[in-house]
C-alpha cells in the first residue's frame, strides 16, 4: 500500500464553528440547518478531495455502484453525515426530544441489562452510533462510553453533559492505554462498556477480517475484553431513516467456545465484521470512514 491516509479522529470546525452549529440549530431549527447544509456539501466535496475519493472508491469497489451512482451517492453520503453531525449538536443544545429511536432487537439489550454481568456494546462509524448514548436509557447498569480525546474541550464537555443525563460516563481514550483498565473494571463490576470497534483506539493489536470483498483490520481491544472477562457482546448500529427518526439494530455478536483465547478473539471480531457488512449493505451511503479502510487500497483515482 502506498499513500494510505489515516483517520484523524475529531469533529471538524474548531470550537468557534461548533458553537456556531449549536446556535444555528437552537435558533433556526434542524430543517433550516439541513437546507444550508445541502448548499455547503458541494463546496466541501470540492475542497476536501480525499474524503470525496474515499467514499467514491468505497461505493464503486465495495458496493458495486456505477460511476454516476457512485458520484451522486458520495454527495448523499456527505449530506447525511452532515445531518448526523447537526443532530448531535441539536442534542447538545438540549433538543434530544426532537428525535425518535426505534429499536429492532431490543430484547437482546434488555436481557443483558437484567443480568448480573456486564456486557460490551460494539458500534461503528455508520449511522449515528453516538446518539444512542444520549437518547437510549439503561435502567439498571451504568454505561461507560469510550471516546477519542482529540475533540475540542467544548465537544467533550457537551458529550459528558448529554451522556450524564442517562447515567453514562465518558472514558477518554488515552495513549497510556489506561482507558482499557477503566473499561475492564467497569465490566468486572457488572456495568456496560460501549465503544466503536472499526477504528483503532490506541492499541496496535488487530484482527484481519473479510469485509465487503476485501481485507480490513479491526482493533482487537473490545473483543479481547469480552473474551477475557467472559461477558457477552452486542452490536448496535443506529441508522438515520428520516429527518428526526433513527432505527437502532441490535444483534448478539457470536462467541466461539473450545478455542484458544486468540482464536476466540478473532472469531468474535469476524462475527462483528459480518454484522457490520450486513448493515452497510442495507445502508450503503451511511458509511462514515473517510480514509483508506481496506488493506489493499491505494490513493489512485478509481474510474
Amino acid at each position: 500500500m502506498t499513500g494510505k491516509r489515516a483517520w484523524k479522529g475529531n469533529t471538524g470546525g474548531g470550537s468557534l464553528g461548533q458553537r456556531g452549529m449549536i446556535f444555528l440549530v437552537s435558533l433556526l431549527g434542524l430543517r433550516f440547518a439541513y437546507g444550508l447544509l445541502a448548499l455547503v456539501v458541494p463546496f466541501y466535496m470540492l475542497f476536501s478531495r480525499w474524503s470525496y475519493l474515499e467514499i467514491y472508491r468505497y461505493l464503486r469497489q465495495r458496493q458495486g455502484y456505477s460511476r454516476w451512482r457512485a458520484f451522486t451517492g458520495t454527495y448523499r453520503n456527505h449530506f447525511v453525515f452532515g445531518q448526523v453531525i447537526l443532530d448531535r449538536f441539536a442534542v447538545f443544545a438540549g433538543r434530544g426530544d426532537l428525535f425518535r429511536v426505534e429499536i429492532k432487537g431490543e430484547e437482546h439489550f434488555r436481557r443483558l441489562q437484567e443480568g448480573e454481568k456486564g456486557f460490551v456494546i460494539a458500534g461503528a462509524h455508520v449511522g449515528n452510533f453516538e446518539i444512542a448514548g444520549y437518547l437510549l436509557h439503561a435502567r439498571r447498569k451504568r454505561v461507560n462510553v469510550l471516546v477519542y480525546p482529540g475533540e475540542t474541550r467544548m465537544v467533550l464537555q457537551k458529550k459528558t453533559e448529554a451522556m450524564g443525563n442517562n447515567d453514562a460516563r465518558v472514558i477518554p481514550v488515552l495513549e497510556d492505554m489506561s482507558h482499557l483498565f477503566t473499561a475492564y473494571t467497569a465490566l468486572r463490576d457488572g456495568e456496560i462498556v460501549s465503544m466503536a470497534c472499526d477504528r483503532n483506539l490506541g492499541s496496535m493489536k488487530s484482527v484481519t477480517c473479510d469485509f465487503l470483498g476485501g481485507k480490513a483490520d479491526f482493533p482487537a481491544g473490545a473483543f479481547a475484553l469480552a473474551t477475557r472477562l467472559e461477558v457477552e457482546m452486542i452490536s448496535v448500529f443506529v441508522m438515520k431513516e428520516g429527518t428526526k427518526r433513527y432505527v437502532a439494530h441490535v444483534k448478539p455478536v457470536a462467541r466461539a467456545n473450545g478455542l484458544s483465547r486468540d482464536e476466540e478473539i478473532a472469531a468474535c471480531a469476524r462475527s462483528f465484521a459480518g454484522e457490520l457488512e450486513q448493515i452497510t449493505r442495507q445502508y450503503p451511503e451511511q458509511w462514515f470512514n473517510y480514509y483508506a479502510f481496506w488493506k489493499d487500497e491505494r490513493d489512485e483515482i478509481i474510474p
